[in-house]
């Protein structure tokens, strides 16, 4: 993943860590289910930004492997040439995940309320975040779950782009620049502790036309 290189905009947040709880604010408060009580069947980048996504999941997760798509909805952007064992799916919304056609198993579930995901130890041999990391309002209470399903070396893999429904996106992500934004979910894994090998950046191939830009950060769970 080349560095996106783009420059950083004021904001009114100090560097981080440590988090405040302010941070997470949002400027609708209201219940999350009520918000995502209605299903939202579109896609929310564009074909270069999904087929990144793709790109990005085949060459990191191994074939034949377990996976979660956390904060699942109607697409997954699985590459459709790329074998994987189970990918199983948790979201807010029942109608969106029965409608994806790459999941083979969904739960409903709203992690900001409850962060503890329902799932064994050393489940997944990865975890995915696709395009929804901005709405997270205890990210590393979730992170240190994913951390504890996922197997020794496995890999958590958080992609996003500039796109958001700006009501529920915490405010720290909305005063954040795209560079920032990178920081901010590596500083996320680091809080969350047992992560290795953290990196980040900017995964549009370069010949793409302007769009939407997709950023990806990984880390994989600590071998042991």
């Amino acid at each position: 993943m080349a560095n996106p290189g783009r420059p950083a905009t004021s904001s009114p947040y100090p560097p981080f860590p440590p988090f405040l709880p302010e941070y997470f604010g949002r400027e609708d408060e209201s219940d999350d289910s009520n918000f995502y009580v209605q299903p939202r069947l579109v896609v929310h980048i564009d074909d270069v930004a999904i087929a990144a996504v793709g790109n990005v999941l085949r060459s990191l997760i191994p074939p034949d492997s377990v996976v979660l798509d956390l904060m699942s909805s109607w697409r997954s952007h699985w590459p459709s040439d790329h074998p994987r064992q189970r990918l199983a799916g948790l979201g807010m919304n029942a109608v969106e995940m029965e409608d994806n056609p790459d999941l083979d198993d969904y739960l409903v579930k709203d992690i900001n309320k409850d962060p503890v995901l329902p799932y064994e130890d050393d489940t997944f041999d990865a975890v995915v975040i696709t395009v929804s990391v901005q709405y997270l309002t205890r990210p590393i209470e979730v992170f240190r779950e994913v951390n504890r399903i996922l197997k020794p070396g496995g890999i958590f893999i958080v992609t996003f782009s500039n796109r958001m429904f700006p009501t529920k996106a915490v405010l720290i992500w909305r005063y954040s620049s795209d560079r920032r934004h990178i920081d901010l979910v590596a500083a996320y894994m680091e809080e969350a502790g047992d992560f290795d090998d953290i990196r980040g950046g900017f995964t549009n191939p370069e010949t793409s036309p302007p769009g939407d830009p997709l950023f990806a950060v990984v880390g994989n769970k600590a071998s042991g």
